[in-house]
């Protein structure tokens, strides 16, 4: 075993020295740059097929410091520098940028912002598939305010529709694409003022139900808000803040089992179930892993707990068997916790796992007939720098020492966040710490109890049918209206028409388009 480590670990170093010697040579970078122009050159041909599936993943906090630094990370897990690696995001061909604020916040949270990248209006901080007429937590302000997501859109087109996230599944992110709610923390019922429920408002779990009821595949965590309260929980029966918090005695659960289990439905709440599954025979799928999020995957059980690429393979597995194609909204929600709590390496890790998800999901789907779009709902105020050398371990330490204090400090640092610590009235001495285990929390310049979000424009990476029109600089409520229009669903539908009224052919070979135009002008 000891021969086999070493032996693997030679081979790095090797390949890592013939990197390094190759960068000496211009040419090198020469002959890179003109493969790169050469594949540029080809995105002249534009791909305007219709998409028959639209596959968003976002993640939630992936500013583009984390994207860059999970970069690094994914090359460094490899045995590699890490900063020459290559993520799956970046291998699509089409990049924008995104302007995230909400509609009366500079720097945005999540609820308005899945808004804007799912409904495609901007709306107010801390609300969810309401327009900006509505305000936050006055339930009063709901009623004819409520705007639909591309989900539904999808749904209302023919196509099976999925939501995957390791947060719970009415968590901001994913409640924007079936709720309509002034409140983002009205997860149940035991979450919300009397004046709410007396006024007629839902929460969020109840919506999840009701207003889509046929959402086809749903995973993530978020058991407790589907139980009456104080039921114990069927994994951590004996921990009582796991248990049920619902006051109207409903089994969410419970409900949809029965209601589903004449059209092929399952329920499942640990991997081992999922896993016993053949998606062939799956037609609806209700997974709920956690009493709320889902563990981060540096933290997961491998045995109990499905990953996020586990979870999205088995999503497209079960979606794809529609003829009409499908939607599916994958979350990587826990880079944002990783980031509010100062914990870097969880976050960066999250980042990680879910461009191994985007990976395989481009294993199971083509760039003709498929588009799919990565982006973030925001920033954080997370930054690497302090001039480390090549190769550096991204949690490592910067080669300078502070010429202030005389003291060491990480690359990896937060503007604000719980990482603020004085020693002895002075910063904390990091080389006196395990800055890189799993929990550290990187140093901070502002004291909070939990760091904040980032007000900057983020990333949109793109591959597929009509991936061309996501360019530029954009409002990020722009996002769903091209994923639309591209995929012939919602208000944009004149172009999925020739202009002698037959259907839009181009996603078919033009010899069959041809065939199929000439049969139906003669009929």
């Amino acid at each position: 075993m000891t021969y086999a480590f070493i032996q693997s670990d030679l081979q790095c170093k090797h390949v890592f020295l013939w990197f390094v010697e190759q960068e000496k040579d211009p040419g090198f970078w020469k002959e890179w740059a003109q493969r790169t122009l050469k594949n540029a050159l080809t995105l002249q041909d534009l791909n305007k097929n219709v998409a028959k599936n639209i596959i968003l993943f976002l993640g939630d906090g992936m500013g583009v410091p984390t994207v860059t630094a999970a970069r690094i990370l994914k090359g460094q897990l490899n045995g590699q520098n890490g900063e020459e690696t290559q993520l799956e995001m970046d291998k699509f061909p089409y990049v924008a940028l995104s302007k995230t604020y909400n509609t009366n916040a500079q720097v945005p949270d999540s609820a308005g912002t899945a808004t804007a990248y799912l409904c495609g209006v901007k709306a107010n901080e801390g609300t969810v598939g309401v327009s900006a007429a509505a305000v936050k937590s006055q339930c009063n302000t709901t009623r004819g305010n409520e705007v639909t997501s591309i989900l539904k859109w999808a749904k209302d087109a023919g196509k099976s529709v999925g939501i995957v996230t390791t947060t719970r599944v009415n968590h901001a992110t994913p409640s924007a694409a079936y709720a309509h709610c002034v409140d983002r923390d009205w997860y149940s019922d035991g979450e919300m003022p009397d004046e709410a429920l007396q006024n007629g408002c839902k929460d969020i779990a109840r919506q999840l139900f009701e207003n889509i009821p046929d959402i086809d595949v749903i995973m993530g965590g978020g058991r407790r808000s589907m139980y009456p309260r104080n039921t114990p929980d069927v994994e951590y029966p004996g921990e009582k803040k796991h248990n049920g918090t619902r006051k109207d005695g409903r089994n969410l659960v419970g409900e949809w089992t029965d209601r589903m289990k004449d059209k092929r439905g399952y329920y499942v709440w640990n991997k081992k179930d999922l896993f016993s599954l053949n998606p062939n025979n799956v037609d609806y799928l209700l997974g709920l892993f956690e009493p709320a999020d889902l563990p981060y995957e540096l933290e997961r059980n491998k045995e109990t707990d499905p990953s996020l690429t586990e979870m999205v393979d088995v999503a497209i597995k079960i979606l794809q068997k529609n003829e009409r194609g499908f939607y599916l909204l994958v979350e990587g929600g826990r880079i944002d916790h990783g980031h509010h709590d100062g914990k870097a390496k969880q976050a960066l890790h999250e980042a990680v796992e879910m461009d191994r998800a985007i990976t395989r999901a481009g294993l199971l789907t083509s760039i003709y007939d498929t588009l799919t779009v990565v982006t973030a709902d925001h920033s954080h105020v997370f930054s690497f720098g302090g001039y480390t050398h090549r190769g550096n371990s991204i949690f490592g330490l910067a080669p300078i020492i502070s010429d202030i204090d005389q003291k060491p400090f990480t690359s990896i640092l937060y503007g604000n966040g719980p990482g603020f610590k004085l020693v002895n009235g002075a910063r904390e001495n990091v080389s006196t710490v395990d800055f890189k285990q799993n929990n550290y929390q990187a140093q901070a310049a502002v004291p909070l109890s939990m760091e904040t979000h980032g007000g900057e424009d983020v990333a949109i990476f793109s591959k597929g049918p009509m991936a061309h029109l996501l360019h530029g600089v954009q409002e990020q409520h722009y996002i769903p209206h091209v994923m639309a229009y591209a995929a012939c669903i919602g208000q944009n539908k004149d172009h999925c028409r020739t202009n002698s009224g037959s259907p839009f052919l181009s996603h078919i070979s033009p010899t069959l388009a041809l065939l199929l135009s000439v049969k139906w002008l003669l009929c």
